[in-house]
């Protein structure tokens, strides 16, 4: 049978429901209602069921979700059931902060390695893990069978770091870099430009602001 689209919005509230329902779970909440869901959420109660709906819907009519139950059934379809290995290329400020990220392992994802062109940095370790040159990079990937890169260099750089990654074996790339690189569609790129998110902010805060003064 052949497997059903979801839209890429429907997949940007997975890792929402993910968190929330990871909030209930630790406040000791067993079973949840779309509608209370949805007070929590700021989601229509409509919305999350035809998103879960999406998978198979998972809810009970009179009795809700199981909240565990659920947890971990988004835990599945995000990947979050598997372990990853990682590495962060660029060990600037960024770089450093997302190394310093203890939930990532978590979730699944294990930061083997972090790598620099700057020699000052080389040995200097992060929450135990050390920097490696750049020249290290191509064997460390093969030898630790690393899947995914989190891509934190200036975009000067990027485009050709993102080359020697997909050559060693790289299949996703979490890119900070502000630029768009070109992969082969088998290689999965997520990106991540703070600037771009800082511009919505912006405008949404000024739409606000004057929304506001007219009222």
């Amino acid at each position: 049978m052949e497997e059903k689209e979801i839209s890429k919005a429907v997949v940007k509230r997975l890792p929402r429901y993910y968190r929330y329902l990871g909030d209930l779970l630790s406040s000791g909440v067993e079973r949840i209602s779309s509608n209370e869901l949805s007070d929590r959420m700021n989601v229509t109660a409509s919305q999350i069921r035809q998103d879960l709906n999406n998978f198979g819907g998972f809810g009970q009519q009179g009795y809700g979700y199981n909240v565990k139950y659920l947890y971990n059934e988004i835990g599945k379809i995000l990947g979050l059931d598997k372990t990853y290995h990682m590495i962060i290329v660029g060990a600037g400020n960024l770089g450093q902060a997302l190394a310093n990220y203890v939930k990532f392992e978590k979730r699944g994802f294990w930061i083997k390695g972090i790598f620099d062109v700057n020699p000052r940095l080389e040995g200097v370790a992060v929450r135990g893990i050390p920097i490696r040159m750049i020249d290290e990079l191509p064997s460390f990937c093969r030898e630790n069978e690393i899947q995914i890169a989190a891509l934190t260099l200036p975009k000067e750089q990027a485009a050709k770091m993102a080359d020697i990654l997909v050559e060693n074996g790289v299949r996703a790339i979490w890119n900070f870099a502000h630029i768009d690189l070109d992969v082969p569609e088998d290689v999965i790129v997520e990106n991540v430009h703070l600037s771009e998110s800082l511009m919505q902010l912006s405008y949404n805060l000024n739409h606000y602001e004057r929304d506001h003064r007219k009222s």
